[in-house]
């Protein structure tokens, strides 16, 4: 598989960080939507606190892609588990705003790193 259209679904500790590459092609984004629901379905729910969308690496953004990391976002805060966005950079954002995509309550962080912050304070 190409590096450049490669997903990443990893677990650390209670989480789960999905990472998307580059330039994620239609197919790589359902794919992480599909793979990140799936895992959440196949493993007890309540023992995954939180899952982090890191869409750091992206460079290129079009409205399929922000309106499937929103519906994502909003998938796995309705299966019980804490989203969190990071690493929008400023062509997501833009594109988000400019096509009215609504985050509601999902939060976002810079990092990864602030993202296990902000989940881990959510266990303690």
């Amino acid at each position: 598989m190409n590096d450049d259209t490669h997903l990443s679904l990893m677990r650390v500790g209670e989480n789960m960080i999905a990472s998307l590459p580059p330039h994620p092609s239609d197919s790589t984004i359902d794919e992480l939507q599909e793979r990140v629901l799936t895992r959440l379905n196949q493993t007890d729910a309540e023992r995954i606190n939180g899952v982090i969308l890191d869409v750091e690496s992206v460079q290129t953004v079009d409205s399929f892609f922000a309106r499937t990391i929103v519906e994502t976002a909003k998938m796995v805060e309705l299966m019980g588990v804490r989203p969190v966005l990071v690493g929008i950079s400023p062509p997501i954002a833009i594109t988000a705003t400019e096509l009215g995509f609504d985050l509601g309550n999902i939060d976002t962080a810079l990092n990864t790193d602030t993202a296990l912050d902000m989940l881990s304070d959510d266990i303690q």
